[in-house]
């Protein structure tokens, strides 16, 4: 069951992470088409803003595959020089720390995105962006960041309380310099 959660998940954040460069792309290629119309005395406008929120939007998405390809940075000092069921343990707690950091993340983006709704907020700026329209997409970026983190806790649990190490530890274990060289 653990390794079914973790496999949906995989999958999903790899359409997700699709989607995500897609998005970049886009972005790169209009910010490219305004370099070049600016060379030619005229400019979409506005890009330096857009290209601020994809970033954002691509930031909140991306953490949730960046968690499950154990992307995100983690010192180990203690955790490499301990057993199985210590690495474990660090592991867990690392993640239950996680999750909880980008659930109260996510909490607390709900306000920002609700007052722009209540108050049909728009960038002070000459494109005037309606701010829920970049909010929404940012903030459930971030649910799903959350969600990702939860799931990925209960399901290396269930792996550690199986007594699988290996596989709780190559779900959401840290890996040195040494061993990403090898």
């Amino acid at each position: 069951m653990a390794q079914d959660i973790l496999s949906k998940l995989r999958t999903l954040n790899r359409w997700v992470a699709i989607l995500v460069g897609i998005m970049l792309l886009t972005c790169a290629a209009v910010v490219l088409a305004d370099i070049v119309l600016r060379q030619l005395g005229s400019s979409f406008g506005g890009t330096d803003e857009i290209s601020g929120y994809v970033m954002a939007i691509a930031t909140s998405w991306g953490m949730g595959y960046a968690l499950l390809e154990l992307g995100h940075v983690r010192i180990d000092i203690l955790r490499s020089r301990a057993g199985p069921k210590i690495r474990a343990a660090f592991d867990l707690f690392a993640m239950l720390v996680l999750s909880a950091t980008i659930t109260l993340i996510a909490v607390r983006c709900w306000p920002v995105l609700a007052r722009s709704l209540d108050n049909s907020s728009r960038a002070n700026t000459p494109l005037e962006t309606p701010l829920a329209l970049v909010q929404a997409p940012w903030f459930a970026g971030w649910v799903w960041f959350a969600i990702v983190a939860w799931l990925t806790f209960i399901a290396a649990l269930l792996l550690v309380l199986q007594g699988r190490f290996d596989d709780s530890e190559a779900a959401i274990g840290a890996f040195g310099e040494e061993e990403s060289l090898s």
